[in-house]
Order: C-alpha cells, then structure tokens, then sequence
C-alpha cells in the first residue's frame, strides 16, 4: 500500500499545515507521514489532518516529530476547525462573529502594571457581548495570558467553558519556552489565523 510522506523540517509555521493542505487536496492519500522538528507544528498538522478525516498517531526519534495519518471513513465534528463551512454560512447571513486578536499581555503602554491590569478587565467584560464573541486568537506577547500562573486564565477558561473559540499560536509559544505551560485554548498555526479574519464579521484588535 503506498503512503506519501512529506519532509517539512526547519519549515516556519504555517508551510508544514499548507504542504498537507496541497496533498491532501490533490492526492487524496490514504496514508501520509509528516516529518516535523517542533511540538507546535507537530500539534498544528495532527489537528489539521483530524479535521480531514485522518486518524493520527505520533512517533518522536532524535528530535524529529513522526505523525503518521490514515484516512478513515468520517471527519471529526468536535473540532472548531471541521465547522469552517457552517461557520462561513453563518458569517454569510448576517450573524455577528466577533473575533479578539491579542497580540501582547498588556493593554497600552506607559506602565505594565496598569497594563496587565486592563486585560484582566477587559477579558473579564468579554462575556458581556452576549454571545456575539466567536473566537479569541493570542499571538507574540499575548500567548502568555494562557500560560500557568498568569491571572488572566481564570477569565479566558470561563469563556472557553462558555464556548468560546480560544487559538494560541504554537510559533510564539515555542519562542517564549511556555509550549508545555499553555492551560487553555488550542495551539494554532497562522492558516488557522488567516482563516479566523476572514470568517469573522468584526475584528476587535487588543
């Protein structure tokens, strides 16, 4: 039985995510390997092929990352990502999608202090858009909101309880040395944040 295997070492976030993207879509492979060198793009692909109906399973040798994917009948439907179709339905007649894009663990500038104080409030007002908030994306500075010990997860898990979408980008996760302390949301690749603006219907910058 053939398998396709894709080589995506040393590859920056999100190339690993497209490259099973392309082959999924003109090979249609009922086995495929990726061979990646990072935990976030490790992650990122699992989760990518789960949501194309790829049972996953992975292997860790000198380093490198071996996720082996065999494509099964049905496609996970627990996964925000395999609702993309009926979130873009959703989008297209009207329904309010508010999309927060936290790109730091401070509010303004001037004094962190004030500054971490202003997103624990903020995040704590959140709630009050009455379920028109969809999804919370975490960027560069802002990944450290999810990690263990920060105030801030306390409102950000009551709001993934709640059903918000939370995505934390396994890159910056990776740059900061917090990839083992994230205590909420999904880690993320930047097809997925790509995506998340285009099917949001407002876009709230923090």
């Amino acid at each position: 039985m053939s398998e396709t295997i894709l080589e995506c070492q040393g590859l920056p976030c999100p190339q690993p995510v497209l490259k099973c993207k392309d082959a999924v879509e003109r090979m249609n492979p009922e086995h495929l390997t990726v061979v990646v060198d990072n935990e976030p793009a490790k992650e990122n692909v699992s989760r990518f092929l789960g949501t194309r109906g790829y049972d996953t399973s992975v292997r860790e040798t000198d380093g490198e990352y071996f996720v082996s994917a065999t494509r099964t009948a049905g496609v996970q439907e627990d996964c925000p990502d395999c609702r993309i179709m009926a979130d873009h339905e959703i989008a297209a007649v009207g329904n309010h999608k508010i999309l927060v894009f936290v790109s730091s663990d401070v509010i303004g500038t001037g004094d962190d202090s004030l500054g971490a104080k202003l997103m624990f409030n903020f995040l704590s007002t959140l709630n009050e858009l009455d379920g028109e908030l969809w999804r919370i994306v975490m960027v560069n500075g802002g990944v450290r909101l999810a990690a263990s010990g920060n105030p801030c997860l306390e409102p950000l898990q009551a709001l993934e309880k709640e059903g918000v979408s939370i995505l934390v980008c396994g890159t910056c996760l990776e740059h900061f040395g917090l990839t083992g302390q994230r205590q909420v949301g999904q880690v993320t690749n930047m097809l997925d944040v790509v995506t998340s603006f285009q099917l949001a219907t407002k876009t709230v910058h923090v």
